[in-house]
């Protein structure tokens, strides 16, 4: 293993952090240990200096060559893409508005359009978006996955259900596609819900270290297990970094589901730490903290 991925974690000295949120208090000091005790902290991912200098290199083909609409279309879309990279979701989401402006048949711009509308709570409109780009291109895989999203945040988990299981159907070996079917199914019915991930656990790769995350939900392995294999395969800081956000946000479900809202905000705030801005994981974090407070605040 790199010394140098070593460098950069460290053991968190308590748990002090959970202890004042909601939920906390009525777990037992011995289960926060388990839980939290042997967490690692993310070194952030830093701004990419080349995605700033390709940003910078767009607006001046922008400003100073002579475009066809189609041109100017992939270069708000691709320029959009590098926005969201580095964290700007406003000006990526104007790029992708002037994508759809310039060609108004570019599947991949609304379905990038449909993706800030979700983390905005504008569901219906990312509906409509993510019907565009379905209607465009009925192949676009992750249009499924995003409209199966929007729904599934937007309280129509019987609509949801169908769109993740078709996302989940075209890659049955990928743990992350069996977990977002599975919180649609868990909205319809828990019990349903458990019996169809047990389905899906069975065409899951072994190796991939996220079918460890499917195998914690369905409760044969724990947490601990979970957080003590984060760094098996790990080579770079990049991708201890990456799979940190991931496995944070799952953690952050895997808490919410334990009706636990102090740790899985704790989990939800480290995955976004992390700044991996593009990841699926790090866009909803947020989204699932306000949730958590909204819930918090019903009660």
């Amino acid at each position: 293993m790199d010394r140098k991925i070593y460098h950069m974690l460290s053991r968190l000295s308590a748990i002090l952090l959970v202890m004042g949120l909601a939920g906390c208090a009525q777990i037992p000091e011995t289960a926060k240990q388990t839980e939290m005790g042997n967490l690692l902290v993310p070194e952030p991912a830093p701004v990419s200096i080349r995605s700033q200098v390709a940003i910078a290199r767009f607006e001046q083909i922008l400003s100073n060559v002579q475009l066809t609409d189609s041109d100017k279309a992939q270069i708000h879309f691709q320029r959009g893409m590098l926005y969201d990279s580095v964290g700007l979701s406003g000006l990526a989401q104007f790029d992708y508005n002037r994508a759809i402006n310039f060609k108004p048949d570019m599947a991949e711009a609304y379905n990038s359009l449909g993706v800030h509308l979700i983390q905005q709570r504008e569901f219906s409109q990312a509906y409509e978006a993510f019907d565009s780009t379905l209607e465009i291109d009925p192949e676009y895989e992750f249009a499924f996955l995003n409209r199966g999203i929007a729904l599934y945040y937007g309280g129509r988990p019987d609509l949801a259900v169908k769109d993740l299981a078709t996302f989940a159907e075209k890659a049955p070996n990928d743990p992350f596609r069996a977990l977002w079917a599975y919180f649609a199914d868990k909205q319809v019915s828990p019990e349903t819900a458990k019996v169809k991930l047990a389905n899906r656990r069975a065409e899951l790769a072994e190796q991939h270290w996220a079918t460890k995350l499917v195998d914690m939900f369905l409760g044969t392995a724990s947490e601990t297990q979970l957080l003590d294999s984060l760094l098996t395969g790990v080579t770079s800081e990049k991708e201890l970094t990456d799979r940190l956000c991931e496995a944070y946000f799952y953690l952050g479900k895997y808490h919410e589901e334990k009706e636990q809202p102090g740790i899985a905000s704790n989990y939800f705030k480290f995955a976004l730490s992390t700044n991996v801005f593009e990841y699926v994981e790090h866009r909803y974090a947020r989204l699932e903290l306000e949730r958590l407070r909204q819930n918090s605040v019903s009660e």
